[in-house]
């Protein structure tokens, strides 16, 4: 009997029936050529094919012209977009997965364009978004006949490319949503005021996509659950907009979400991070469930398949979303039938490198998982020509990651590290408030090195003296970073620690705290907390605009009200100068006038951090060729450590 027996059960979607119920549902690679399928994007799709999900969801395609919500979205309102869905349709249907379309009209939600200049936006009315600060023109009767059109075209493309199917986007706030709430609607004509006239262009959109794409094609909608922001569909509204397009038959599924693209709020719930639970959407699911009478997807922190299984079992959905556990591992449907759990590379909800990439206009990724994403550049380990001796000093991420892979390719690994425990600055980063998860990292990659069997030395004192005793033949040396001294001038009368000493050596700060954070990243922000909820009065004092500056914006958004609910005062735009007594000086880094901070009992500097170059330069200048990787290289985040660890095991 399968370990996974309801998720590893055929469903139907209408005329489709899909192997599996895991899901790779729509989301922007960033793989797109001028705007067309791209053999990046093939490969991508192809090797969560290989690894056997059920059905994988294409990213957002353009309808209309007026659709381009991004530079580089997928294009599908021109008959140029035919060629390359087809071959990506035939790379994954050869896996026996099915591939639908996602079809959107972004309506207001429009954040980019090919020159930089902003466009015109649409919606069913002239109410302003939140987020981007975009004030839309109302859609007229014949652009909204336009706009229907050219559903139902991209839709024919998509059929006559060989999709099995389309999924209509009205989740997050888009132009179907933007419709159907009344918070956005505000016309007064025959697609306003009524439910049923605020449901007027989705319906007449589904009729037109069904005579488009005949009826051996499915057909379904992605809808937010619940907007999760008090100021966009509620949830009332999404359930009576299910069930009516149910009971007309226009959909063969419903695939749900959390969130709105429309607002900070509700757009962190778009990909929650690992502050939210595992799973925690699935229950927003129940009630659809129970009253639709067609096939329920849910996603949003769906990570293992133990709990995709039991949110299957429950009835909470008939198939789960687990779109960002496949970008971390595209083989974790074939690794959970076969029983290897404990071989998935379990996501860590960092969103680092998938939806952050995406924000930077760059090709996805994942920090574990440097190989996904760039399928098309690498393929999985291949065993080396010749066999070497590998030499690897240092155990966080890089190190990690470099003995894995050289190990992969047959060559014999030894992993040395200096302390007492593998893992590096990862160690202490899953120390921060809401950050246990970050500890998987560490986790999957041991996991990692004892399946490819290297040979691992703690406490190793490592000199040039080792490293030519030894005599390997290739040295990898990934030896990281120590914290960098905080400038500051003056006699200090007070409690001065860094960040790293707080984590690692526990100890207890004053009544009231100023936090020094020149990184702008997790780490501040996470002190801050962890000293409010201790009782402690906390001044935040960034090197930046806001705490957060250099971590993704979903992130950054739900830190900043966190932060406002615990109490913790943020002073941006400040370095740090010096203290005298109990006064910690900066200096405002525009205005260039002092910030005079008084009563202070503890001042935590966060920095940044120095190389450990010492091995390296040495080595080198003993004419001894070493890679040097992470930390050690240049300090920046655990998504190049691993990169680069990656990429040194293929040069050998």
């Amino acid at each position: 009997m399968s370990t996974f027996p309801h998720l590893f059960s055929p469903l139907d979607m209408g005329p489709v029936r899909l192997p599996n119920r895991i899901v790779s549902t729509g989301h922007d690679t960033c793989m797109t050529d001028g705007g067309l399928v791209s053999d990046r994007m093939v490969a991508y799709h192809k090797a969560r094919a290989t690894g056997g999900v059920g059905l994988i969801v294409l990213q957002v395609a353009s309808v209309h012209e007026t659709a381009q919500y991004t530079a580089g979205v997928l294009r599908a309102h021109d008959d140029a977009c035919i060629p390359g869905l087809a071959k990506l349709a035939d790379a994954v249907q050869a896996k026996g997965t099915k591939v639908f379309g996602q079809l959107l009209h972004p309506g207001r939600e429009i954040h980019g364009s090919d020159d930089g200049t902003r466009q015109v936006c649409w919606s069913a009315s002239a109410v302003p978004n939140e987020r981007f600060h975009a004030m839309p023109r109302a859609l007229e009767k014949p652009m909204i006949d336009e706009i229907v059109a050219g559903f139902a075209a991209a839709a024919g493309r998509m059929a006559q490319a060989g999709l099995d199917g389309v999924e209509v986007v009205a989740c997050y706030q888009y132009l179907a949503a933007q419709f159907l709430s009344e918070a956005t609607n505000q016309r007064t004509d025959e697609y306003g005021g009524s439910f049923d006239n605020r449901m007027r262009f989705l319906r007449e959109v589904l009729v037109a996509i069904r005579a488009a794409v005949g009826p051996d094609k499915a057909v379904g909608l992605r809808l937010s659950a619940d907007d999760m922001d008090n100021i966009g569909l509620n949830a009332e509204e999404a359930l009576a907009c299910a069930t009516s397009l149910d009971a007309d038959g226009l959909v063969d599924f419903i695939s749900l979400a959390l969130g709105s693209s429309a607002s900070r709020g509700g757009a962190y719930h778009v990909a929650a991070p690992m502050h939210e639970p595992e799973g925690y959407s699935a229950p927003y699911a129940t009630r659809f469930t129970k009253a639709l009478g067609v096939p329920v997807i849910i996603t949003g922190r769906i990570v293992q398949p133990q709990t995709a299984e039991k949110i299957i079992a429950s009835g909470q959905a008939d198939a789960c979303g687990m779109t960002r556990a496949l970008i971390c591992d595209a083989d974790l449907p074939a690794k959970a039938r076969e029983a290897r759990t404990e071989d998935i590379r379990a996501c860590i909800g960092c969103n680092q490198a998938c939806i952050g990439h995406f924000f930077l206009g760059a090709p996805i990724s994942c920090i574990q998982n440097p190989l996904s994403g760039r399928e098309v550049f690498h393929a999985p380990a291949v065993r080396a020509d010749v066999a070497k001796s590998v030499m690897v000093v240092g155990g966080g991420p890089a190190g990690m990651k470099a003995a894995v892979e050289a190990a992969m390719r047959g060559h014999k690994v030894q992993l040395l590290e200096a302390t007492g425990q593998l893992g590096g600055q990862a160690r202490l980063a899953q120390l921060l408030p809401g950050r246990a998860e970050f500890g998987g990292l560490i986790t999957n990659l041991q996991h990692e090195l004892s399946r490819a069997k290297v040979q691992i030395t703690l406490n190793a004192h490592v000199t040039p003296y080792t490293v030519g005793k030894a005599a390997p033949d290739a040295v990898i040396i990934a030896t990281g970073a120590t914290p960098r001294p905080a400038p500051l001038e003056g006699e200090p009368e007070i409690q001065v620690v860094t960040a790293e000493a707080v984590l690692e050596g526990g100890l207890r700060v004053g009544k009231d705290v100023v936090i020094a954070d020149w990184r702008c990243d997790w780490i501040g922000i996470g002190l801050a907390e962890r000293f409010a909820a201790e009782g402690s009065r906390v001044r935040l004092v960034v090197n930046g605009a806001q705490p957060g500056d250099e971590i993704m914006s979903y992130m950054r958004d739900h830190a900043a009200g966190r932060l406002f609910s615990a109490g913790v005062e943020v002073i941006p735009y400040a370095r740090l100068f010096g203290a005298e007594g109990a006064e910690v000086y900066f200096e405002h880094v525009t205005a260039l006038q002092p910030i005079i901070l008084e009563g202070v009992d503890t001042l935590v500097t966060v920095a940044g951090s120095l190389p450990c170059r010492d091995l390296a330069e040495a080595l080198a200048a003993q004419g001894r060729h070493v890679i040097d990787i992470g930390d050690c290289r240049a300090p920046r985040t655990a998504e190049e450590a691993v990169l680069e660890g990656f990429n040194a095991a293929q040069v050998l």
